[in-house]
């Protein structure tokens, strides 16, 4: 029989079924602990954005935290969240999408309760080059965001420039002038569409 044409087929069958009831039964018992950390992912972005993150980041209390304190909100057709304080709306995150270098660079912007001003920001998804574009990902880079006065005096909320309110990152240019202008547009497509009180 092992010499027979059937018998490396039958093997490679018994095997492919063995290794895809192993691979379906660990995904079966996993797929609450797979959910569970993709939303606190998001969580734990939403929440950086708003600069309310836990010290040492427990997925439970940015959970905890989460669920006490922000909301889902829809601006038009943008979706977002809303930090709480009591029940009123203090700051917001604004969904932003656009054309990177190398890829869509999808993420959320924080704005103040009046729309005057960033309070941060934070990626979703980037494909930009690891050790240079991809730096945009890094705490040094998002921090540069926080507290920055929305005016269109330069004709754009956000200038990249050595005398603007946002730095490049040293070696991607590309990337760092991707970001600003993707913001921008999204700023101005939120201000024109949102329903903004």
């Amino acid at each position: 029989m092992k010499k027979s044409f059937a018998y490396p087929v039958l093997y490679m069958i018994i095997i492919t079924i063995t290794f895809i009831t192993v691979l379906a039964s660990f995904n079966y018992f996993t797929i609450d602990r797979i959910v569970f950390n993709e939303e606190n992912d998001l969580r734990h972005k939403i929440l950086y954005v708003f600069d309310i993150l836990p010290e040492g980041e427990d997925p439970q209390e940015i959970e905890e935290i989460f669920n006490e304190r922000v909301i889902e909100k829809q601006f038009d057709d943008n979706p977002g969240y809303a930090l709480m304080e009591g029940n009123d709306e203090v700051s917001y995150a604004i969904r932003f999408e656009g054309s990177g270098l190398w890829g869509s660079i999808i993420g959320y912007l924080g704005l103040n309760d009046d729309f005057t001003q960033i309070i941060g920001i934070e990626f979703i998804t980037q494909s930009e080059t690891p050790g240079l574009g991809g730096r945009i990902s890094e705490e040094p880079y998002k921090e540069q965001y926080r507290d920055i006065e929305l005016d269109t005096t330069e004709g754009k909320y956000l200038v990249s420039t050595p005398d603007g309110n946002v730095d490049a990152i040293a070696g991607a240019t590309s990337t760092s002038v991707a970001v600003v202008n993707i913001l921008n547009e999204n700023l101005v497509d939120f201000f024109e569409s949102a329903e903004v009180d």
